[in-house]
C-alpha cells in the first residue's frame, strides 16, 4: 500500500514525471477545462475513433461500432479514451474495456492515444492499481507510447501500439 491517498498532489507529480520519462505528453487540466483540453489534444483535421460511453462528445469522431477491423482502425489518426486507474510509481495506466475505454483494438492500432486520467484514479503502487481492476475484464496496461529496442538498443516507437501518448490529467 502506498503512503499517499489516491489523487494526492505528490502522486500526480510522480505520475507526470514517469509519463514524461516515457516520452508521453502530459496536459494538466481541471474538470471545468477538460473539454477544451481534449479539443486541444486532438490535432486539427485528425480522424479520431472513440469508444461508446465516452462522457463527452468529440465532434467529427467516429464512435466504435465494435466491428472495425485493424485495417479500418489504421485509417484513424487517433483514439480518445478514459481509464480505470493509474499507478504513479511506474507511470502505468490501466484500461478495462468499460464505458469510455472501449475494446483493446481501438487503443492499440491508431498512432495517437489521448487518455483522460482523473486525479482520484491515481494511486501510488502497482498492487493498489491491480486492486482496482476486475480480473474478468480485458485489461490493457500502458506505460508510455509503444516502444521496443533492437539488439543494439536502438529505440523504435509505435511497433506494438500508438507512437504517441497524450495524457490529460484532471485535478
Amino acid at each position: 500500500s502506498g503512503s499517499f491517498p489516491p489523487g494526492a498532489p505528490e502522486l500526480l507529480e510522480l505520475l507526470t514525471d514517469r509519463l514524461v520519462d516515457y516520452k508521453a505528453t502530459v496536459v494538466p487540466s481541471t474538470v471545468d477545462d477538460l473539454a477544451s483540453a481534449v479539443a486541444a489534444a486532438i490535432p486539427s483535421g485528425a480522424r479520431f475513433v472513440v469508444p461508446p460511453g465516452l462522457p463527452w462528445v468529440v465532434p467529427d469522431a467516429v464512435v466504435d461500432p465494435g466491428d472495425l477491423t485493424p485495417h479500418d482502425l489504421d485509417a484513424f489518426d487517433g483514439v480518445l479514451t478514459t481509464c480505470t486507474a493509474a499507478a504513479a510509481e511506474t507511470g502505468t495506466i490501466a484500461l478495462d474495456g468499460s464505458a469510455g475505454q472501449g475494446r483493446r483494438a481501438i487503443t492499440l492500432v491508431p498512432d495517437l492515444h489521448v487518455c483522460v486520467v482523473r486525479s482520484d484514479q491515481v494511486v501510488q503502487t502497482v498492487p493498489e492499481l491491480i486492486a482496482r481492476l476486475d480480473p474478468h475484464r480485458p485489461l490493457t496496461l500502458i506505460s508510455g507510447p509503444s516502444a521496443t529496442s533492437d539488439i543494439e538498443l536502438h529505440r523504435v516507437e509505435g511497433v506494438h501500439g500508438p507512437r504517441t501518448l497524450t495524457v490529460i490529467l484532471t485535478a
